[in-house]
């Protein structure tokens, strides 16, 4: 028997419904009931939302028998620290590509100190 056929099943019964009186909250036969907790058919989606209505809980816990965890992230961003880091590659990016073009150290350190006076207007700047 499939997960969403125990479920239905089981939340129904937690529910202390009969087949019959779920039939008629979802507008269904009480065959089409059966037919969900016996494996033989499955509830098409808009069926899914209004199961999970009916018993107050998620479509996941219908589906999969349980809720999903929800996975959630948490970013520490330092806005000061970011642009910091912004800042640095881009200079480090102007004397690579200073020196890979020119083939000259003097030419990279003079872009890289460029790149840094063009931050720090932009700071004063703006």
């Amino acid at each position: 028997m499939s997960e969403v056929a125990n479920s239905i099943k089981k939340l129904r019964q937690e529910k202390q419904m009969s087949q019959e009186q779920l039939a008629e909250q979802l507008h269904v036969t009480r065959q089409a009931v059966s037919n969900w907790e016996n494996g033989k058919t499955q509830p098409d989606v808009d069926t899914l939302t209004q199961l999970a209505s009916v018993f107050d809980v998620s479509i996941e816990r219908i589906i999969y028998g349980k809720a999903k965890p929800h996975v959630h992230f948490a970013v520490n961003f330092d806005p000061q620290k970011g642009v910091q880091d912004c800042v640095n590659l881009g200079a480090i990016l102007a004397v690579v590509i200073s020196y890979a073009k020119w083939h000259s150290i003097g030419w990279a350190i003079f872009h890289g100190t460029l790149n840094w006076a063009y931050v720090i207007y932009y700071m004063i700047r703006y």
